[in-house]
């Protein structure tokens, strides 16, 4: 985590001051369901919540000795608490404070992240009505294919992200499982009980099994959507930046009053945004494979995922977090330029109705090789040329031989390939779209 790409909210959680509280109230709900239990005096687990309280600087000094940071903070803890500290943490082991506890910062981690998705599926909403019906070109491969619309285009972002929110959703649930099993999970030294009561008051589910530590399938579940929802935001920013090309020039992220491009150009307007944006997705997904590789512990448990998770932790909601944000606004503010949509739709001479003359010639009765072969060797001429393809087949016989001037000049309307935008737009927003 560095500041220029975070965000305070999502840092907030990742703090020494809400990793400890979360431990201090994992510890005290153990100790009130103890109570309850008999296992240890009401006016202990009282004299917990009461007096309980630690100093992180103590904290760090006393980890400095003991090499075990739970230790360290049960010491701390003890130290606040007095003589009834001796009953706090009954046949737990660490792993039950840690895992929990990553659980709950991960529920809130995905809480902030599920927000950010619906501020940028609210823009992009905005934006595709807005550009609806904006016609533009559709490319495969790179290349002028056939016309779509401006708003078609963020209605497929739209509900890639809305397919994104539902899979941050899930995720959500799946991460949110406690464990105060004890040692190696069996309960052998703490009753089911407290782990049942710790569950519901930290707002998470019971783990069914969880040997000494929650099971990192789940974990590397909650990556992995991270990962995706990561590169969905580069495809979006990929879009982009193809788009503002100086030879495409059809949208540009907005460029504020006094920004500079370039130290050494002053003309320069660069899509540093949606640039940034791809790098950040990378930094995201280089979380996967980690996670992934954290599902195969020893036995009951080892530690090799731990430092990981300390990293990846902070390092990948903090940073999808910052790029959700910056997304989002650069949408919001995205430049849209409908003229040279046009401009560029108009550009190889009409060539991008190829195929509707082509299913029009088969219509007529040509076989499809001898229409295609037609379409192609004047498409080619205009292409290679820089004609105009509507005039070319207007003075080619086999093409006049089955289509009159009107039917070819009605093949060039644009709106034939706009006439199911509705339809798009009721599938991906609802009937009131």
């Amino acid at each position: 985590m560095i500041p220029r790409y975070s965000r305070p909210k999502m840092a907030a959680i990742w703090e020494p001051e809400n990793k400890f509280k979360i431990w201090f109230e994992i510890e005290a709900h153990a100790c009130d369901a103890q109570a309850e239990l008999g296992v240890i005096p009401k006016e202990a687990a009282k004299a917990v919540w009461d007096r309980g309280g630690f100093d992180i600087p103590r904290i760090d000094e006393i980890e400095k000795e003991t090499k075990h940071d739970v230790i360290a903070f049960l010491t701390s803890l003890a130290e606040h608490v007095g003589p009834e500290a001796r009953f706090v943490h009954q046949g737990m082991t660490s792993s039950d404070v840690l895992d929990t506890c990553l659980a709950v910062q991960l529920v809130q981690a995905s809480d902030i992240l599920l927000a950010d998705l619906d501020e940028l599926l609210a823009v992009l909403k905005r934006r595709a009505l807005e550009h609806k019906m904006t016609p533009c070109i559709g490319r495969s491969h790179g290349i002028h294919a056939e016309p779509t619309t401006f708003g078609i285009k963020l209605a497929g972002f739209y509900a890639e992200f809305a397919r994104n929110r539902d899979r941050m959703a899930e995720a959500r649930r799946e991460i949110a499982t406690c464990a105060i099993s004890g040692a190696v999970g069996t309960f052998a030294n703490i009753d089911p009980r407290v782990e049942a009561h710790v569950a519901k008051k930290m707002g998470l589910a019971i783990e069914p099994v969880s040997t000494q530590v929650i099971p990192r399938d789940r974990h590397a579940m909650f990556f992995a959507v991270l990962g995706v929802i990561a590169s969905s935001i580069e495809h979006l920013a990929i879009e982009i930046r193809h788009m503002q090309r100086t030879e495409v020039r059809e949208a540009e992220e907005y460029f504020s009053p006094g920004q500079k491009g370039s130290s050494a150009m002053p003309h320069k307007r660069n899509p540093v945004l949606s640039e940034n944006l791809t790098g950040l997705a990378r930094i995201v997904r280089s979380a996967v494979t980690p996670a992934m590789e954290n599902v195969a512990l020893w036995h009951e448990r080892d530690i090799s995922h731990s430092s990981v998770e300390r990293m990846i932790g902070p390092d990948a909601t903090v940073t999808l977090d910052f790029a959700l944000a910056r997304l989002t606004s650069m949408m919001d503010r995205l430049v849209v330029y409908p003229e040279n949509m046009q401009k560029n739709l108009d550009g190889l001479g009409g060539l991008v109705h190829s195929q509707r003359v082509l299913l029009a010639l088969t219509q007529k009765g040509m076989s499809r090789e001898a229409a295609y072969s037609a379409v192609q060797r004047n498409a080619m001429s205009a292409w290679e040329k820089g004609g105009d393809f509507q005039a070319n087949l207007k003075v080619d016989k086999e093409v006049m031989g089955h289509l009159n001037a009107a039917e070819v000049a009605e093949l060039f309307d644009l709106g034939y390939h706009t006439k199911h935008a509705d339809t798009i737009f009721a599938r991906v927003f609802g009937t009131t779209a």
